[in-house]
């Protein structure tokens, strides 16, 4: 896809949408620390959430209409993190009005949505990019690279997020003050009266994007689902398009540390992964092991802001005419497809579902 650029530009110039819990701990901070991010304006109908998170980041400009928003002349791109079910309704809104357009993950809620979102994107030429931040994983992005340069033919992939039933305890050590309001624009009905919904959504596209960005595309995908108490599994099989196998758990919650990470076999070596909650911001601990030299590697990956770090990439696309190095939206697609066909198979009794031949939303 052709991207219109802009260059010779020392900023980006954002404007965000929402002033919940997520652009909070995560965009709003990484866009006030971001090297060629300026935080140009925000835009909440809250308020009180306004006017709190305006005088905690003094933006240029605040905005109660996300209408009156997109007609800044002054704001290059717009940065949404407000409920999933806003997320293709307002990037359309954005990309049609000609901003380039961060959306937090996941992309949307169903498949049909998100390809009319791509296209869009596509015939404006404008940067449609996907927040699944653990692309800018240090430690990841160093498995990857040792990956596609010292593994030779891959057979396997192993992967695991288990959510921890101590995450709140640490996040409410970790994060800042977080605000809300009783005004916050919320989706009808309940979304997480549905938690095999909410929770595949939310962290299973975790899951998948890690496997997508070191793997490559999925092919097909069987899975099973048990829900006892408040422990919900998901255990998934996948076929990889480069012929590797793969095997990917999702557990929310378990009695445990947060538990995430991935094991990658190859004919020329073996790569193992432990990933922290991200709240931590810790890059993951990573040990690649070559067999042409009977050696492992422990990359020193000490950046952890992934938030930050994903918005400079963000950024840099745009300004630079840098490849996007996110989550582009075919790859947002491509988690989309995984969740929705993994949800499928299992209304179907594990059957094997083809990728590209599912359909429909959660």
């Amino acid at each position: 896809m052709k991207v219109n650029i802009k260059k010779d530009e020392c900023c980006l110039r954002v404007g965000i949408l929402g002033c919940g819990i997520i652009c909070q701990a995560a965009h709003l901070i990484g866009s006030s620390k971001a090297r060629n991010i300026h935080l140009q304006a925000i835009c909440d109908v809250a308020e009180d959430l306004r006017n709190k998170i305006a005088g905690i980041y003094e933006p240029d400009s605040v905005y109660a209409d996300y209408a009156d928003m997109l007609k800044d002349p002054d704001i290059d791109a717009v940065i949404i993190g407000i409920g999933d079910q806003f997320h293709v309704p307002c990037a359309k809104q954005a990309i049609q009005a000609g901003k380039h357009t961060f959306i937090e993950k996941p992309m949307g809620v169903s498949i049909e949505e998100c390809e009319e979102l791509c296209k869009m994107a596509e015939e404006k030429g404008l940067l449609l990019q996907i927040g699944h931040m653990k692309r800018y994983d240090e430690g990841l992005q160093f498995a990857k690279k040792f990956k596609e340069e010292k593994l030779g033919k891959i057979t396997t992939y192993k992967g695991w997020y288990c959510d921890s039933v101590g995450r709140y305890t640490l996040t409410d050590n970790v994060m800042p003050i977080l605000y809300t309001s009783e005004a916050m624009k919320k989706p009808k009905g309940n979304p997480k009266a549905k938690l095999d919904h909410y929770y595949l959504l939310g962290h299973g596209s975790h899951l998948f994007d890690t496997a997508l960005y070191i793997m490559g595309d999925i092919d097909k995908v069987a899975a099973r689902y048990a829900h006892h108490e408040n422990q919900h599994s998901w255990l998934i099989d996948c076929d990889f398009a480069d012929g590797s196998i793969g095997n990917l758990n999702l557990i929310v919650a378990i009695a445990q540390q947060w538990h995430e990470g991935s094991e990658i076999y190859g004919t020329g070596g073996t790569i193992f992964t432990k990933t922290y909650n991200p709240w931590e911001f810790r890059s993951s601990r990573v040990e690649c092991y070559d067999r042409a030299t009977d050696t492992s590697v422990i990359p020193a990956a000490y950046d952890g802001q992934f938030y930050r770090r994903e918005l400079e990439g963000f950024a840099d696309s745009i300004l630079n005419g840098k490849p996007c190095t996110g989550a582009t939206a075919y790859e947002g697609m491509q988690v989309m497809r995984a969740l929705i066909a993994t949800y499928q198979s299992i209304q179907e009794n594990g059957k094997w579902i083809v990728l590209k031949d599912a359909k429909g939303g959660l």
